[in-house]
């Protein structure tokens, strides 16, 4: 994480937290970064320099409106549009997500297995993972038709990135 993006991702995160609103925040600017990367004018728009803050202020705005953003987002959209942040909104938004796992005591965790998990073995295992981490567990099981009869050969030992699995289930 880098040093502006961690600051601005900690002062939305007091705020979301301090209102109670942290699951509805980070949807919110999950849902406008999306916007922001799916539409190249209003990333154009946003990052121009010739565009005046006012009128950048003036379509997120429009777009937070749109989207049902709490009042929260918009301010935190503004102080970014005012401090020529943008260009970093995914960023913000990723370290934004971490800072609040990290605050709210969970861990991402996937789950690889070659066959698809039932229930009781889903909740053993997030109970391992919880015990040997110390701390609520969020993940996904993955289940890939290859790995049945061998193994990924990642290479490095934690990296199974390269191996692109499709998710079947998450667990809470």
């Amino acid at each position: 994480m880098k040093s502006a993006s961690l600051q601005y991702a900690n002062a939305l995160a007091d705020i979301a937290l301090a209102q109670g609103a942290a699951a509805p925040v980070a949807e919110q600017l999950g849902d406008f970064t999306t916007a922001y990367i799916d539409s190249s004018e209003l990333r154009n728009f946003l990052e121009s320099p010739a565009v005046t803050k006012k009128e950048k202020r003036g379509v997120a705005e429009k777009i937070s409106a749109r989207l049902g953003a709490s009042k929260i987002l918009r301010n935190f959209l503004f102080v970014i549009i005012d401090h020529q942040r943008m260009h970093q909104l995914p960023e913000l938004l990723e370290t934004f997500q971490n800072v609040l796992r990290e605050r709210q005591g969970i861990a991402e965790a996937e789950i690889f297995s070659a066959v698809a998990l039932n229930d009781t073995q889903k909740t053993e295992m997030k109970q391992t993972l919880e015990r040997v981490t110390g701390q609520k567990n969020r993940g996904k099981v993955l289940a890939r038709s290859e790995f049945a009869g061998r193994r990924p050969r990642p290479r490095r030992r934690h990296d199974l990135r390269r191996v692109a699995p499709q998710p079947v289930e998450r667990f809470a």
